[in-house]
């Protein structure tokens, strides 16, 4: 299925998908987030950054009821106030409750800041085939971090944070906060980051954070001079592979679903859709 098409979201069960959303919030909890587990949805809050994709509510089973509803969007407005944030919420159709969740935010004054999707998979056969045909050029290496501390993962860390610096635009305000989580995963068994040189010059990461059967994918990136060069669907490929050799039952990754060409990089790979694209609702005033 390209982006953009009219072919029908594949049928993933919905227990499956609210696994794949907990567990990708408790890879984004790394380091120094909390996860609360509010029993009919999560909250991801982050004690420092005011970013509301850090400080967010999902996986949201609500009451159906028009009382009950707004009850608990009332609660969660006090919840949110009290931590001093946005009211957030990720929303993924057609796996929320209400089935009417966007148009009841919508109601409620929420805005929506982009469409966000869900894509997963439990084939590793077009990843596998994807590095098989298209073995590593001249001048190319891939390297492998994972469980290191000190001056190995400061040397790492500088590298895959130069490249992250560079694909995502990211503002020079941030940089300490990326080198804090590059570290805090590099020292962490469940994660593995993957960087991409090309002589000798780091020019494309990933990382994969695997536990509890699933590995999330996330931090794809390269830098402009690589793109267009096949490094992104390398290191995406090798995480899958990786993943799925460790003993996985899904990988799953998050991609806004206007982002057409990485969408159909990831899909070319046997992703796919979990659910429709969802709007990230956000309360602005």
């Amino acid at each position: 299925m390209s982006a953009g098409s009219a072919s029908p979201v594949p049928r993933i069960d919905a227990t499956v998908v609210r696994r794949l959303l907990r567990h990708e919030a408790e890879v984004h909890a790394i380091p120094g987030r909390t996860l609360r587990d509010l029993g009919d949805s999560i909250l991801l809050h982050d004690p420092v950054e005011l970013e509301p994709f850090w400080n967010r509510i999902e996986a949201i089973q609500w009451p159906e009821d028009a009382s009950g509803f707004d009850r608990r969007l009332a609660e969660i407005g006090v919840l949110f106030a009290s931590i001093g944030r946005q009211p957030h919420f990720w929303t993924l159709p057609p796996h929320d409750e209400p089935r009417d969740l966007i148009a009841r935010l919508f109601a409620n004054g929420f805005e929506d800041v982009g469409d966000g999707l869900v894509l997963a998979t439990s084939d590793v056969a077009p990843a596998r085939a994807a590095l098989h045909r298209a073995p590593l050029p001249e001048g190319v290496a891939m390297e492998r971090f994972r469980g290191i501390v000190g001056a190995e993962a400061s040397r790492a860390a500088d590298a895959i944070v130069a490249v992250l610096m560079a694909a995502f635009t990211v503002d020079g305000e941030r940089h300490a906060g990326v080198v804090a989580e590059t570290l805090a995963s590099l020292a962490d068994p469940r994660f593995m980051h993957y960087l991409v040189r090309r002589d000798g010059m780091p020019v494309a990461v990933a990382r994969r954070a695997t536990f509890d059967g699933i590995s999330y994918l996330s931090s794809i990136g390269a830098v402009d001079a690589a793109r267009g060069l096949g490094f992104g669907r390398l290191v995406t490929a090798s995480a899958m592979v990786d993943g799925f050799a460790e003993g996985n039952e899904w990988v799953h990754l998050g991609v806004y679903a206007d982002n057409v060409p990485a969408r159909r990089l990831y899909e070319s790979l046997g992703l796919q859709m979990a659910g429709e694209p969802g709007p990230d609702m956000i309360l602005l005033g």
